[in-house]
């Protein structure tokens, strides 16, 4: 939760620092949705902690439609101006992506090492598991993604792993046995018990796992910094892609592909990547603040993007969108929203009583 908090406060940072320098009010600076726990008042603005911890807001005077001759108003100013406040917590989110890849290409990062001239350069080698397969003999052993492959254990003698080909070869050496396999789990080191199957299904393994050789890898400062910007472009641009495919998934065929997580399943992601390590932390934080950023803008109402369409229209029109119809339109998105947090959040509960 604690990442949730800083990766909004993130975002409402860049609406509140672009609302304040384009010379607007603003009134209160809320983390979490209303009704409101408590506030402290600096200078002209109420900084709050509300009771619903899902997301945080800015609320900029002016900005529901009404005071547009007062001077300080949201909208009072040029449609460029209000686009720049309302994208900003976007910009904001994408620009942290950066910031946390460009670090950790600095301190080192790890990658999955397919490349051999990188794979040279890295330290720290480890056979990592990418992909536990749904109802395998991994999954059922409480086998995990990030869990490092240490080695096996046979007649009471340690067989270490150092290539995910040696791996493959005790698994092809003893298919139909049951295995114990070594698997370090951040610090902690833990013997497994699993069934090597004989005839798997194909493409899954035996084991029903996909495994890498994973290093850190490091650069110069004055590289680190292009590479965090292209990583996160990269990043963006598969992450848009997704809720495209998503969307369409959901659109055309009334299904959800994959599984859509909350803030409880986030932070417990967040837990495990935390105990394998301060890179895969950057790493995951990065990719939710660009989640963020993609989802917010959105042209959804509630959204962002639902708001900066809103504003295009009233360009194309020449005059606002009718009060009461941008108002229902927003109450809707809203409802909408905290409808689905809810339910994924009660999906993720369920998940731990169910594993």
């Amino acid at each position: 939760m604690a990442v949730l908090g800083v990766l909004v406060l993130v975002h409402e940072l860049g609406h509140f620092i672009v609302a304040r320098r384009s010379g607007m009010k603003v009134e209160e600076f809320g983390f979490g949705f209303p009704p409101k726990l408590f506030g402290i008042k600096r200078g002209e603005t109420v900084y709050s902690i509300n009771l619903i911890p899902f997301g945080g807001f800015v609320k900029i005077f002016g900005e529901d439609g009404d005071n547009r001759d007062k001077l300080r108003s949201f909208g009072s100013r040029p449609i460029s101006v209000r686009l720049g406040v309302i994208i900003a917590g976007v910009v904001m989110n994408f620009l942290f992506a950066v910031l946390l890849l460009t670090l950790g290409n600095f301190f080192g990062l790890r990658i999955g090492l397919f490349d051999e001239a990188i794979a040279l350069s890295a330290r720290d080698k480890k056979i990592q598991i990418i992909q536990v397969v749904p109802e395998s003999p991994a999954e059922k052993a409480g086998l995990s993604i990030l869990d490092e492959i240490v080695g096996f254990e046979k007649d009471g003698v340690i067989l270490e792993t150092k290539t995910t080909e040696e791996v493959q070869k005790f698994t092809s050496e003893n298919k139909g046995q049951t295995l114990t396999i070594i698997i370090r789990n951040g610090r902690e080191l833990v013997r497994k018990e699993i069934q090597a199957r004989l005839n798997p299904p194909p493409g899954e393994g035996s084991m029903g796992i996909a495994m890498a050789l994973t290093g850190v890898v490091s650069y110069p400062w004055y590289e680190a910094v292009w590479r965090g910007a292209n990583d996160t472009l990269i990043l963006t641009t598969n992450t848009a892609y997704g809720y495209y495919v998503l969307f369409k998934t959901l659109v055309t065929d009334g299904r959800l592909i994959g599984e859509v997580s909350g803030p409880v399943g986030i932070a417990s992601v967040t837990g495990q990547a935390a105990r394998v390590g301060f890179s895969y932390l950057m790493q995951f934080v990065a990719l939710i603040s660009v989640n963020l950023a993609v989802l917010n803008i959105i042209p959804f109402p509630a959204l962002d993007g639902g708001r900066a369409a809103m504003l295009l229209v009233e360009k194309v029109k020449g005059k606002p969108i009718d009060k009461k119809i941008e108002s229902a339109l927003n109450g809707i998105g809203f409802a909408l929203l905290i409808t689905l947090m809810i339910y994924v959040t009660i999906k993720d509960i369920t998940k731990f009583f169910t594993v």
